[in-house]
Formats: structure tokens, sequence, C-alpha cells
């Protein structure tokens, strides 16, 4: 569990109470403001982990907002809620530093894998949890190259902890002492990407109202993070090998180049030798970021990892309350599952089993694997992928008799778990208590399943869909 909480800023009163229960669904602490000056006042009373804050509010408005942070708080990631239609308010948010955005209407889950990004989950202080031969191999290649300054690029299917192997190069490292800087290059549009990365000076485009420092020069002493890197417009790739190859940035619409002391870090899921052959990918730039490369294997690769891995977010999901067990069959439903979205679905999934069993044994039913759907995956194996990209459908998921028709069509976790809370307990009380949210909270969600076609409290046992549900607009 994360110690430091997530400021969650919001004016509006039913909104800020439903997206706080979703973040702690997902295993958050969550401190709420119901406006700018009150988030400020947080800040300063209380560490925080990262700030969530809606851009449309009153008296003080997001933008504002941020302002104000990053000029007390630089490093401190910052998530900015737009509306649809106001795409112009995410370009300016990031542009004067906001670490990412989301657009009106988004899907409650969206939300949490954003802040599992920003917010990393913090691993044992032995550093990584690992007893697969396979992973112990590459832990122990990253142990051997993080003394040295040597750029190094991690490749693996999505959600096999590039990011955590990163965090874990930079803290055994001589820039421990330094900041560590993270930036999605598959999330951020191409120009909004170079002004990010680069910085830029007051005036150098519209909406450049005052000079900000790219993410090279916050990285200064520390480690970048280029994640997903292989994202990355092929134009821009070119500014970003003279960067590698110079050590200096300039920054857009300045003259003058800054001298970086930065240690390169770039994470991909796809082939980057194919992407290389389809002309995606700059040869040059491939060959100065893979000067030592580590292949991540998918989960389903390491099964020895896949028990402990389960106790460590069971206790992380318990948090100061008892910790629950895992019966044997659960156990082996664990070893058995092909684990398409690797170690970032199991987190999820014993997330959601610590609530279901209600801090008792978990047991097969507690455990609701995602439904099972083809997938399209890039497959690492040994010091290379293996046929490059290749499409095939996951194994069936281990299934519940006692499953309900929703689970096969509804898209989000918070929509699972309040039905199966519904049916489990009969009443609505009963069941907000096993949530851990308040009644107010439950009706306001259960309003939002109605609308999207669903009745859940009249009559759990015959559900269906309409459209997914679990958006916030």
């Amino acid at each position: 569990m994360n110690i430091k909480p997530i400021l969650l800023v919001e004016d509006d009163e039913r909104l800020r109470e439903a997206l706080a229960e979703t973040l702690r669904l997902s295993g958050f602490e969550v401190m709420e403001a119901a406006d700018g000056g009150a988030a400020l006042r947080a800040l300063a009373s209380a560490p925080i982990a990262a700030v969530v804050t809606d851009y449309q509010m009153k008296p003080m408005d997001g933008f504002t907002l941020l302002t104000r942070i990053r000029d007390r708080l630089p490093q401190l990631p910052v998530l900015m809620i737009t509306a649809h239609g106001s795409i112009e308010h995410a370009v300016n948010s990031m542009m004067a530093g906001a670490t990412d955005y989301l657009v009106k209407p988004f899907a409650a889950q969206a939300l949490a894998e954003k802040l599992e990004r920003l917010v990393p989950r913090d691993m044992p202080a032995a550093g990584m949890v690992a007893d697969d031969p396979v992973t112990l191999e590459a832990l122990a290649l990253a142990s051997r190259v993080a003394v040295s300054d040597t750029t190094v690029l991690l490749a693996g299917e999505s959600g096999t902890g590039k990011e955590v192997f990163a965090r874990f190069i930079h803290r055994r490292s001589g820039r421990s002492a330094g900041p560590f800087v993270a930036i999605n290059c598959a999330a951020i549009p191409e120009n909004m990407l170079e002004a990010l990365l680069f910085g830029h000076e007051k005036g150098a485009f519209t909406g450049a109202h005052e000079a900000r420092a790219g993410k090279f020069e916050q990285a200064q002493g520390g480690t970048l993070l280029l994640d997903e890197v292989s994202e990355m417009h092929v134009t821009l790739q070119a500014k970003l090998l003279r960067v590698l190859q110079e050590r200096e940035v300039e920054r857009i619409g300045g003259r003058n180049a800054i001298p970086l002391d930065v240690r390169v870090i770039a994470t991909t899921n796809r082939d980057l030798r194919s992407r290389v052959a389809a002309g995606h990918f700059r040869e040059d730039l491939y060959y100065r970021l893979s000067v030592f490369p580590i292949v991540l294997p998918p989960l389903r690769e390491r099964p020895a990892d896949i028990g402990p891995l389960a106790q460590f977010f069971i206790a992380e999901a318990s948090g100061r309350r008892a910790r629950p067990d895992l019966s044997a069959e659960a156990a082996s439903a664990l070893a058995g599952y092909a684990w398409p979205g690797n170690v970032r679905e199991l987190a999820n999934l014993m997330q959601r089993a610590v609530i279901l069993s209600a801090g008792r044994t978990i047991e097969l039913q507690h455990l609701r694997f995602e439904p099972a759907l083809p997938e399209t995956v890039t497959e690492f194996r040994g010091d290379k992928p293996v046929d490059g990209f290749r499409s095939h459908t996951i194994g069936n998921r281990p299934r519940d008799s006692n499953d309900l028709p929703l689970q096969e069509n509804l898209q989000t976790v918070e929509g699972r778990l309040i039905v199966d809370a519904i049916r489990r307990c009969g009443n609505r009380k009963r069941a907000a208590e096993m949530l851990g949210i308040s009644p107010r909270t439950l009706r306001y969600k259960l309003a939002r399943l109605r609308d999207a076609g669903i009745d859940v409290a009249e009559n759990p046992g015959r559900l269906s869909v309409a459209e997914p549900a679990g958006s916030y607009s």
C-alpha cells in the first residue's frame, strides 16, 4: 500500500466522493480537497504522493492550482482531468508541467491505471519480489549494469514490471540520491512530447507563457526513463538521438545548449528490430538505446514468481488489517492461469480477492479473473523476441460455477465488485459495508449502473448490459 496519499481535488462533491472510492478500491490512500485553496493547505500540511485535479473549478481553477504546485513542488506528479471538447486545456496543462491528463468521460479503471504509472507500488526493502530463476537472472544483470552509467533498454510485454526494474537500477546506481524522472512516450502527442522532453522558452509557441525545463533538465544528476520509446514519432527520434549523442539539450525557442548529466533508461513492449526493419524506428537510435538490453519475460514464463508476488500484493491490499491466507485451490488456480496482463493483472486480482474475502481465507470463488479475450502479444524469450509479433488467444481463465453473466460483459472492476457484493449481501447497507464505502456512495454508483441499463438491486441474478459502465463525465 502506498504510504503517501493521493490528493484528489474536485469541487463537485458527488463526483469527488465517487472518484475517491474508486481509488480506494484500487488500493490507494486518498485525501480529498473541495477546491484549490484547500488543496494547497493539504500540500503544506502532509506529504502527498500525487495530485489529481479537475480543470474546471471555482474559485481557483485546476490550471492555477497546477502553477502554484509547480512553484512549490516541481517534482510532484499532477494528473489533470479535463472536459470533453477541451483538449486545449489538456495541452496547456501539459505545457505548464502536468504529468498526465484524462479527458471526461473516462472509465473508472483508467484513473487507477494512470496513477499506477505515476505512483509505482512500493517494493520490499530487499528491492524486488523474485523467486523464479529467469527473474533472478534478469535482476543479476540489472544489478551489474546499475553501477555504471550505461544506457539500458528494458524489453517485455506490458505489465511485466519494466518500470519497477528501471527504478531498481536507479536505486542501485551512484545516482540514487538524484531524481528519477519518467515520461510515457506513448501517451503524449508528438508536439507536446517534444516540449515536455526538451523544455521551452517563454513565447516559443502559442501558450508558452513562461519558460519551462524539460524532463531531461529535471533529471539532472539522476535517471530519465523513456517509457515505451518505440511509440515515439520518427521526426522526434532524430532530435532525441542528437541529445543522447551530444549530451546536451536546447529548449524549444532557446539558443543556448544546456549540458546534461543524465542516465537514460528506455522501455519497449515491441520488437524494436522489427520496427527498424519496417522503417518506424531509427536504426542509429536503436543502437544508441540498446547498449545494454535486458528482456523481462512474461509472468506465465516465470511461474515461481506467482506465489510470492500474490502474497506481496495480498499484504499490500490488506494494509493494517489482518492478512488473509491463500487457499491451496486458489493458489493452484493462480499457477494455472495464463496472465495476459502479467504482474499488473495479478496485483489487481489480489486487490479484488482481499476485498471479497472480507479478511478471511481467499478461496477460489474470490478470484475474479478478467474475461478471456483474444490478445495480441509480443513474446520475448531468451535474448530476443520470438517471431516478432504473434497473435494468439490467451487460454481460458479458471471459472467459478457461480459466475454471473454480467462478469463476462461488464468492463470495469468496480462494477463487478458492486454486483458481487449486492448478490452476496442481499441489501445495500451490508453491501456498502463489505465494499468499505458509504451507503450514499453506493447509491450513486448503482445509479450509474442503472444508467448503463443494469438493474442491480431488483434482480441481481439476471443482469444485462447496454453499454460499458463505470465512466465519469
